[in-house]
């Protein structure tokens, strides 16, 4: 597994959500010791943390945010400060196990240091020093400070941990009002001035206001450090409701925050209080929208394929009637249809029908979309051409097989009579309906590629001879939405340096995104064919802003949808919303993609009404 300073350097790290307001909705009443639990009721603490990991969670923290002995003697518990830290980073570590990381929890005192208080820096640093050696022995993986109001606090903690362990990873969170500064009434310039020296891994805020006032924060922190940056919000203030404290912030609405606070400059998104694990799955599908795939498994000395001496190998144009209008420069539109959930494909195979009678080129059969569990795409895409005629675009994702299953799969599937291949990664079980699931991951969407262009090659993975060759037109995804537009596009280019033939996107709506996309990629000759969503309401509006990767809904457009009254109203904008579309970009790209919204054909023939 990476360490936290790996993930820190490459990707965009998602925290877990409230631990104490968590335990509450739970059933555990206020006047309990949260932190005690960890030796009483370690078995709730596990499923928390269980929780978490299921939702997504990169990392998850130890329940031990008040473990110290100032808050502890409150309860009596004092003398227990090393027993509940040791037990609370073990428990967190056992559900983790090898996928997951721990931070180790720690928030301030609770009592006034000097100059304020009778207590010394030095003895707050020790009593900071007495609850992180029960974290630090308890195995975790880095120190996350939460929730600091005084940064001199701060800076005893920070020295605490650098006595215990010099090379143990820090995050330094405060905590702010809604006027972006610290509750003490500190800037947040001064938080960065006295943490400086210390050379933390990481700063940023958590708590006490929800994500609008946290943006707002975040856009002035950015220019105050190089260092990266975690925000952390409350799911906004909590209402009382029947003695109950509920926060009422949604899962969606945080999710849409996370994808700005990534915009903005954040490496590091999770939630604090009132936050649960479907805000933290929501967050995890923001995340996984935003962040490009890494490559996997693949050298640049691998991707340059010789075929035997007696393989012919076939010219693009001639491995199918997709491929061919391609290199003729015809514009090709495509329609997505996604396989059923059960035994019959006969819905499915009717919209086939229909498509092909309305003259659309071929369908797009997606392969476990969001990572649920279908009829194989591979079947689907081979009863539709065996029944209605009609050529399919089988999308092929790594996700579910390993290298050898991958290899007979597509071997099948030429025998079969499929020619056209969308290589893709596939996204992980933890987006899906199974987030236990084991995936596989062996080699990503260039491996992928790089895999079929040796068997159009007349060689398997290992470069043995297989006799006659398969003739794929393979195709990859790309994503112009992506965070990190420069990974993005060097991922492109390996792929097309393993085999990619024409590319496709994710959805488009903010039209802006696509040409700057499409400037970036004026020295690549593939042909593009731009995706399409008719939105369908309002909330579908917001799905693809939050879960679908690379799905940008600008402001305008969410404004359209959510002025819609009925179904049939949203669904007519968003037909509109699509044919405008459509019109803007068909002379700029070499075809289409057409999802079938919820899977209604109509909204495409409506879409493409003259």
């Amino acid at each position: 597994m990476k360490t936290f300073r790996e993930r820190l350097r490459n990707e965009v790290i998602v925290f877990d959500g409230g631990v104490g307001t968590y335990l509450y909705e739970k059933g555990v009443f206020i006047n309990r010791c949260y932190d005690e639990l960890n030796l009483v009721q370690p078995d709730l603490v596990k499923e928390v943390h269980r929780d978490y990991v299921n939702a997504g969670a990169d990392v998850i923290e130890t329940n031990t945010f008040g473990a110290n002995r100032f808050k502890l003697a409150q309860q009596g518990l004092e003398d227990k400060v090393y027993e509940i830290n040791l037990k609370g980073a073990q428990l967190a570590k056992s559900v983790a196990k090898e996928t997951t990381l721990v931070a180790g929890s720690v928030g301030p005192l609770s009592v006034q240091i000097e100059p304020l208080g009778k207590l010394s820096y030095d003895e707050a640093k020790e009593a900071f020093k007495e609850q992180i050696k029960g974290l630090v022995d308890g195995g975790v993986d880095l120190i996350i400070f939460e929730t600091f109001v005084l940064v001199d606090e701060m800076v005893q903690a920070v020295r605490a941990v650098r006595e215990l362990n010099p090379e143990m990873p820090i995050i330094a969170q405060v905590t702010i009002n809604s006027d972006g500064q610290l509750l003490s009434g500190a800037p947040l310039e001064s938080f960065i001035e006295k943490l400086s020296p210390y050379h933390v891994d990481a700063i940023g805020m958590n708590c006490s206001v929800g994500p609008k006032l946290m943006l707002d924060a975040l856009e002035k922190l950015k220019g105050l450090t190089d260092i990266p940056i975690s925000v952390q919000p409350n799911a906004g203030l909590p209402m009382n409701l029947g003695g109950r404290n509920i926060y009422m912030t949604s899962p969606e609405y945080m999710a849409e925050y996370a994808k700005r606070f990534i915009q903005t400059g954040a490496t590091i998104v999770g939630g604090c209080c009132g936050t649960n694990p479907s805000h933290i799955r929501a967050i995890r599908r923001a995340v996984q929208a935003l962040q490009p795939a890494k490559r996997m498994d693949v050298k640049s000395s691998e991707l340059k394929v010789e075929s035997p001496e007696e393989v012919k190998v076939l010219p693009f144009k001639e491995k199918s009637r997709f491929a061919n209008m391609l290199a003729n420069k015809k514009f090709v539109t495509l329609v997505e249809l996604v396989s059923p959930k059960g035994v019959s494909p006969a819905k499915e195979i009717e919209k086939a029908r229909k498509v092909y009678q309305h003259g659309i080129d071929a369908i797009n059969i997606p392969d476990g979309p969001r990572a649920s569990a279908r009829m194989s795409a591979l079947a689907m895409a081979v009863l539709i051409q065996q029944t209605v005629g009609i050529e399919t675009v089988l999308h092929f994702a790594c996700r579910d097989r390993n290298a050898i299953g991958m290899q007979s799969d597509l071997l099948g599937a030429w025998a079969l009579g499929l020619r056209n291949i969308l290589a893709i990664t596939g996204d992980p079980p933890k987006l899906g309906n199974y987030p236990d699931a084991t995936a596989v991951f062996d080699v990503d969407a260039i491996g992928l590629t790089n895999l079929i262009n040796r068997l159009n090659h007349g060689l398997d993975l290992a470069k043995n001879p297989i006799g006659e060759p398969t003739g794929f037109c393979v195709g990859v995804g790309v994503n112009p939405g992506a965070i990190n537009i420069d990974e993005e596009l060097r991922r492109l280019d390996w792929k097309i340096e393993a085999g990619a033939e024409y590319m496709i996107t994710q959805p488009v709506f903010d039209l802006k995104i696509l040409e700057k996309f499409m400037k970036r990629i004026q020295h690549i000759k593939i042909p593009l064919l731009c995706g399409i969503w008719p939105l369908v309401s309002y909330r579908n509006a917001e799905f693809m802003n939050n879960e679908v990767p690379g799905a940008s809904v600008p402001p305008e457009i969410m404004e359209r949808m959510k002025k819609t009254t009925s179904k049939e109203e949203g669904f007519a904008e968003g037909v509109a919303i699509a044919k405008e579309t459509y019109e803007q970009i068909k002379s700029s790209v070499a075809g289409v993609q057409i999802s079938a919204p919820l899977g209604r054909v109509d909204a495409v023939f409506m879409m493409l009404e003259r």
